[in-house]
């Protein structure tokens, strides 16, 4: 607390005078800060708005890319149990062909074998 001499009629003026003036200075730097603290409070609320908007955002893009890429797998999954059915088949039908075609074989072997023990029998 200021304390003031004591003059004829009251407290020395321009001691009072100097101390107002500080008083004034301070109450304005104060003010001053208080201006800027409001300003800059107002700018991060601003970009705290923007972040979260830009949160938001990305959640629903990562959200749309986790579930398109679910989607992608199902349809690779059922691609692929496609394909192996089919070559499945395709090996069946192949399989199938093959053991045709070594009967057909066996029997123009057994064919040639007889027709070769007749020919034989005929030049004795």
């Amino acid at each position: 607390m200021e304390k003031f001499d004591v003059v004829f009629r009251g407290y020395d003026k321009d001691q009072v005078h100097k101390f107002i003036d500080v008083v004034i200075k301070n109450y304005e730097t104060l003010l001053s800060k208080s201006k800027k603290t409001e300003t800059d409070n107002a700018k991060l609320l601003e970009k705290l708005a923007y972040y979260e908007k830009l949160e938001d955002t990305l959640n629903r893009a990562l959200f749309t890319a986790e579930h398109a890429s679910d989607q992608i797998k199902s349809i690779a999954r059922r691609e692929s149990e496609n394909i192996i059915a089919e070559a499945r088949r395709n090996a069946s039908r192949i399989l199938n062909d093959a053991l045709l075609k070594a009967e057909k074989a066996e029997e123009k072997a057994e064919q040639l074998k007889r027709n070769t023990n007749i020919l034989k029998r005929r030049i004795k």
